[in-house]
Formats: structure tokens, C-alpha cells, sequence
């Protein structure tokens, strides 16, 4: 898979350094550079066919909007991974907060209503096993 990303990015970095030098050639025109326009052009043509054979090669792969959301504000696309990390990170802490704190209220609410309740509780601990969870 690497591969194929490594393929796309060569072939883009050639189109961009080839419309580079057809924006040069372009700004200081000279009817002498006219056969350099044209090869350009050809290039220019030759990198978006095979910008397109490698975008068949990528079909099945979906970028987040968001990516692109930090592209346009001019930020690094990484830092999208990076805060998704931290967010499902931040999110797993709270779960696991949560549930702690029900196991330890399951582990209270069992004890005191063994207190109150003992043949009922030492039905449920029959059924339920004889450790309650801590």
C-alpha cells in the first residue's frame, strides 16, 4: 500500500515542479520558447494521465473532511491524527472513570442491601455468584 502512495506523491512532485517551470516560461514568453511551451503542455497532460492512474490505484481510500478543513487553514494534516488521538484518549479516561465508579457503587449498593435484606441478597449472590465485584 505504501508503495502506491509513494508512486502518487512522486508523480505529483513532478507535475508540480513541471507547472512550475511552465508558469516561468509562461511569464517571460518569447516566441523562440514557444516548442518549450508546447513540451511543457505535453508534460503537463502526461503528469495529470498519470496523476489519474494512480488515483484509480487509491479509490477505496477516505480522507475526513477535516483533513482537508486544516489544509485549507494552513495547518498540518498530522495534527488532525494527533487530536483524534488525544480526544479518544481523553474519552477513554472518562469511560473508565465511569465504570469504575459504577463497579464500586454496584460493590456499596450489594453490601448494603445484604444488610437490610440478607435472605434476598443470599438469593442473589446464589444466583449471581457469591463474590460481588469490587
Amino acid at each position: 500500500m505504501a508503495e502506491k502512495f509513494d508512486n502518487l506523491e512522486e508523480h505529483l512532485e513532478k507535475f508540480i515542479e513541471n507547472i512550475r517551470q511552465l508558469g516561468i516560461i509562461v511569464s517571460d514568453f518569447q516566441p523562440s520558447s514557444q516548442t518549450g511551451l508546447n513540451q511543457k503542455l505535453n508534460f503537463m497532460i502526461t503528469g495529470l494521465q498519470d496523476i489519474e492512474k494512480c488515483r484509480q490505484q487509491l479509490h477505496d481510500i477516505n480522507v475526513p473532511l477535516e483533513v482537508f478543513e486544516y489544509i485549507d487553514q494552513g495547518r498540518n494534516p498530522q495534527l488532525y491524527t494527533k487530536e483524534c488521538l488525544e480526544r479518544a484518549l481523553a474519552k477513554n479516561e472518562q469511560v473508565k472513570g465511569k465504570i469504575d465508579t459504577l463497579t464500586k457503587f454496584k460493590s456499596l449498593l450489594i453490601s448494603e442491601l445484604g444488610k437490610v435484606f440478607p435472605e434476598e441478597m443470599g438469593k442473589y449472590k446464589a444466583i449471581h455468584g457469591d463474590d460481588p465485584p469490587s
